[in-house]
Protein backbone atom coordinates (compact mmCIF):
# COMPACT_ATOMS: atom_id res chain seq x y z
CA UNK A 1 0.00 0.00 0.00
CA UNK A 2 1.03 3.41 -1.11
CA UNK A 3 2.34 5.77 1.97
CA UNK A 4 3.41 8.99 2.12
CA UNK A 5 5.25 8.44 5.62
CA UNK A 6 8.34 7.16 6.35
CA UNK A 7 8.54 4.66 9.46
CA UNK A 8 9.00 7.58 12.28
CA UNK A 9 5.87 9.00 10.08
CA UNK A 10 4.07 5.99 10.82
CA UNK A 11 4.95 6.08 14.42
CA UNK A 12 3.95 9.89 14.51
CA UNK A 13 0.25 9.06 13.07
CA UNK A 14 -0.11 6.62 15.39
CA UNK A 15 0.87 8.43 18.37
CA UNK A 16 -1.16 11.49 17.77
CA UNK A 17 -4.10 9.53 17.41
CA UNK A 18 -3.57 8.23 20.60
CA UNK A 19 -2.74 11.53 22.03
CA UNK A 20 -5.93 12.82 20.78
CA UNK A 21 -8.01 10.39 21.56
CA UNK A 22 -6.67 10.78 25.10
CA UNK A 23 -7.38 13.87 25.39
CA UNK A 24 -10.95 14.22 23.64
CA UNK A 25 -11.95 11.47 26.23
CA UNK A 26 -10.86 13.75 29.37
CA UNK A 27 -12.15 16.69 28.11
CA UNK A 28 -15.87 14.85 27.68
CA UNK A 29 -16.07 13.04 30.92
CA UNK A 30 -17.20 14.92 33.65
CA UNK A 31 -14.48 13.79 36.06
CA UNK A 32 -12.23 16.31 36.35
CA UNK A 33 -12.64 17.46 39.85
CA UNK A 34 -14.37 15.19 42.82
CA UNK A 35 -15.97 16.33 45.79
CA UNK A 36 -18.87 15.39 48.11
CA UNK A 37 -22.47 16.88 48.47
CA UNK A 38 -24.92 15.64 50.71
CA UNK A 39 -22.94 12.58 51.36
CA UNK A 40 -22.95 11.66 47.27
CA UNK A 41 -19.75 11.73 45.49
CA UNK A 42 -19.96 14.65 43.21
CA UNK A 43 -18.00 15.48 40.03
CA UNK A 44 -17.28 17.89 37.71
CA UNK A 45 -15.83 18.66 34.15
CA UNK A 46 -15.76 21.63 32.18
CA UNK A 47 -19.60 21.44 30.66
CA UNK A 48 -20.89 18.29 32.52
CA UNK A 49 -21.10 17.31 36.20
CA UNK A 50 -22.41 13.62 37.73
CA UNK A 51 -25.08 13.69 40.53
CA UNK A 52 -26.75 17.24 41.58
CA UNK A 53 -29.36 18.65 44.45
CA UNK A 54 -32.64 19.04 43.56
CA UNK A 55 -35.84 20.17 46.07
CA UNK A 56 -37.99 16.65 47.01
CA UNK A 57 -41.44 18.25 46.90
CA UNK A 58 -42.98 15.25 48.81
CA UNK A 59 -40.46 15.33 51.62
CA UNK A 60 -39.41 19.03 51.78
CA UNK A 61 -35.79 18.52 51.53
CA UNK A 62 -32.40 18.31 48.95
CA UNK A 63 -32.01 14.57 47.87
CA UNK A 64 -29.07 13.97 45.34
CA UNK A 65 -30.15 13.00 42.14
CA UNK A 66 -26.88 10.33 40.77
CA UNK A 67 -26.83 11.03 37.27
CA UNK A 68 -24.36 12.40 34.72
CA UNK A 69 -25.60 15.11 31.72
CA UNK A 70 -23.99 18.14 30.33
CA UNK A 71 -25.64 21.36 31.50
CA UNK A 72 -28.89 22.88 29.68
CA UNK A 73 -27.75 25.44 28.21
CA UNK A 74 -23.77 27.00 28.08
CA UNK A 75 -25.06 29.52 30.52
CA UNK A 76 -25.64 26.69 32.96
CA UNK A 77 -22.00 26.27 33.09
CA UNK A 78 -20.62 27.72 36.75
CA UNK A 79 -18.57 30.18 35.97
CA UNK A 80 -17.30 32.16 32.76
CA UNK A 81 -13.79 31.03 33.27
CA UNK A 82 -15.19 27.02 32.94
CA UNK A 83 -17.11 28.60 29.66
CA UNK A 84 -14.17 29.77 28.59
CA UNK A 85 -12.34 26.45 29.52
CA UNK A 86 -14.90 24.43 27.31
CA UNK A 87 -14.51 26.85 24.36
CA UNK A 88 -10.80 26.50 23.82
CA UNK A 89 -10.10 23.06 24.96
CA UNK A 90 -12.90 21.93 22.82
CA UNK A 91 -11.20 23.40 19.71
CA UNK A 92 -7.37 22.32 20.62
CA UNK A 93 -9.07 18.92 20.94
CA UNK A 94 -10.87 19.46 17.75
CA UNK A 95 -7.22 20.71 16.17
CA UNK A 96 -5.53 17.75 17.14
CA UNK A 97 -7.96 15.43 16.39
CA UNK A 98 -7.79 16.49 12.62
CA UNK A 99 -4.13 16.82 12.49
CA UNK A 100 -3.79 13.17 14.08
CA UNK A 101 -7.00 11.88 11.05
CA UNK A 102 -4.76 13.83 8.34
CA UNK A 103 -1.74 11.83 9.52
CA UNK A 104 -3.69 8.56 9.41
CA UNK A 105 -4.54 9.26 6.06
CA UNK A 106 -0.86 9.96 4.92
CA UNK A 107 -0.24 5.75 6.24
CA UNK A 108 -2.40 5.10 2.87
CA UNK A 109 -2.18 7.24 0.23
CA UNK A 110 1.49 8.60 -1.55
CA UNK A 111 1.68 12.09 -1.75
CA UNK A 112 -0.44 13.53 1.36
CA UNK A 113 2.24 14.24 3.66
CA UNK A 114 5.76 15.83 2.45
CA UNK A 115 8.51 16.65 4.82
CA UNK A 116 7.41 20.58 5.02
CA UNK A 117 3.58 19.12 5.45
CA UNK A 118 4.71 17.27 8.36
CA UNK A 119 6.67 20.09 10.31
CA UNK A 120 3.70 21.97 9.64
CA UNK A 121 1.46 19.61 11.19
CA UNK A 122 4.12 19.46 14.41
CA UNK A 123 3.57 23.10 14.71
CA UNK A 124 -0.27 22.72 14.82
CA UNK A 125 0.28 20.29 17.54
CA UNK A 126 2.87 22.10 19.60
CA UNK A 127 0.79 25.08 19.35
CA UNK A 128 -2.68 22.84 20.57
CA UNK A 129 -1.34 22.09 23.85
CA UNK A 130 0.25 25.73 24.75
CA UNK A 131 -1.01 29.60 24.90
CA UNK A 132 -1.67 31.29 21.82
CA UNK A 133 1.09 34.05 21.75
CA UNK A 134 -0.44 37.35 20.89
CA UNK A 135 -0.22 38.50 17.32
CA UNK A 136 1.93 41.07 16.49
CA UNK A 137 1.50 42.80 12.75
CA UNK A 138 4.75 41.69 11.97
CA UNK A 139 3.17 38.15 12.60
CA UNK A 140 0.32 38.86 10.72
CA UNK A 141 3.29 39.76 7.63
CA UNK A 142 4.11 36.30 7.73
CA UNK A 143 0.71 35.26 5.90
CA UNK A 144 1.63 33.44 2.47
CA UNK A 145 4.77 32.61 3.82
CA UNK A 146 5.55 28.76 2.82
CA UNK A 147 8.18 28.18 5.70
CA UNK A 148 6.93 25.92 8.03
CA UNK A 149 7.37 28.16 11.21
CA UNK A 150 5.38 31.04 9.55
CA UNK A 151 2.57 28.65 8.58
CA UNK A 152 2.43 27.01 12.23
CA UNK A 153 2.02 30.54 13.28
CA UNK A 154 -0.68 31.49 11.06
CA UNK A 155 -1.93 28.23 12.66
CA UNK A 156 -1.36 29.68 16.39
CA UNK A 157 -3.37 32.88 14.80
CA UNK A 158 -6.41 30.76 13.82
CA UNK A 159 -6.72 28.46 16.38
CA UNK A 160 -6.40 31.17 19.44
CA UNK A 161 -6.24 30.06 22.65
CA UNK A 162 -6.33 25.95 22.84
CA UNK A 163 -5.43 23.27 25.49
CA UNK A 164 -2.85 24.49 27.82
CA UNK A 165 -4.76 27.67 28.20
CA UNK A 166 -8.11 25.49 29.18
CA UNK A 167 -6.24 23.27 31.60
CA UNK A 168 -4.54 26.50 33.06
CA UNK A 169 -8.17 28.51 33.43
CA UNK A 170 -9.97 25.49 34.93
CA UNK A 171 -8.85 26.15 38.55
CA UNK A 172 -10.37 29.68 38.26
CA UNK A 173 -13.28 28.12 38.34
CA UNK A 174 -13.37 26.75 41.50
CA UNK A 175 -14.65 29.55 43.74
CA UNK A 176 -17.99 28.91 41.93
CA UNK A 177 -21.26 28.15 44.14
CA UNK A 178 -21.69 25.29 43.14
CA UNK A 179 -17.85 24.25 43.16
CA UNK A 180 -18.14 25.40 46.87
CA UNK A 181 -21.29 23.75 47.82
CA UNK A 182 -19.16 20.29 46.80
CA UNK A 183 -15.28 21.15 48.29
CA UNK A 184 -17.19 22.15 51.44
CA UNK A 185 -17.36 26.05 51.21
CA UNK A 186 -13.63 26.00 51.63
CA UNK A 187 -12.27 26.15 47.45
CA UNK A 188 -11.96 29.36 45.90
CA UNK A 189 -9.68 29.54 42.66
CA UNK A 190 -6.64 27.90 42.93
CA UNK A 191 -7.60 25.98 45.89
CA UNK A 192 -9.01 22.39 45.69
CA UNK A 193 -10.72 22.76 49.43
CA UNK A 194 -12.01 19.29 50.66
CA UNK A 195 -11.99 18.49 46.83
CA UNK A 196 -9.84 16.07 44.72
CA UNK A 197 -8.42 16.60 40.91
CA UNK A 198 -10.10 14.08 38.92
CA UNK A 199 -8.79 11.43 36.66
CA UNK A 200 -10.05 13.11 33.09
CA UNK A 201 -8.04 15.87 34.27
CA UNK A 202 -4.71 14.52 34.03
CA UNK A 203 -5.57 12.24 31.11
CA UNK A 204 -6.80 15.74 29.08
CA UNK A 205 -3.17 17.53 29.67
CA UNK A 206 -1.15 13.94 29.59
CA UNK A 207 -2.43 13.54 25.92
CA UNK A 208 -1.53 17.16 25.26
CA UNK A 209 1.58 17.00 26.59
CA UNK A 210 2.54 14.01 24.69
CA UNK A 211 1.59 15.37 21.17
CA UNK A 212 3.84 18.67 22.35
CA UNK A 213 6.74 16.88 23.11
CA UNK A 214 6.76 13.98 21.41
CA UNK A 215 4.56 14.48 18.36
CA UNK A 216 6.03 17.92 17.44
CA UNK A 217 9.38 16.40 17.26
CA UNK A 218 8.62 13.60 15.05
CA UNK A 219 6.79 15.42 12.82
CA UNK A 220 9.50 16.47 11.44
CA UNK A 221 10.85 12.92 9.99
CA UNK A 222 7.46 12.13 9.04
CA UNK A 223 7.09 12.86 5.54
CA UNK A 224 8.65 11.69 2.84
CA UNK A 225 11.10 13.65 0.09
CA UNK A 226 8.81 14.42 -2.95
CA UNK A 227 10.46 13.52 -6.00
CA UNK A 228 11.07 16.98 -8.66
CA UNK A 229 10.41 16.21 -11.79
CA UNK A 230 11.52 18.09 -14.95
CA UNK A 231 8.19 19.24 -16.24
Amino acid sequence: MASSLTCTGVIWALLSFLCAATSCVGFFMPYWLWGSQLGKPVSFGTFRRCSYPVHDESRQMMVMVEECGRYASFQGIPSAEWRICTIVTGLGCGLLLLVALTALMGCCVSDLISRTVGRVAGGIQFLGETESHHVSQAGLELLGSSDPAALASQSAAITGLLIGAGCALYPLGWDSEEVRQTCGYTSGQFDLGKCEIGWAYYCTGAGATAAMLLCTWLACFSGKKQKHYPY
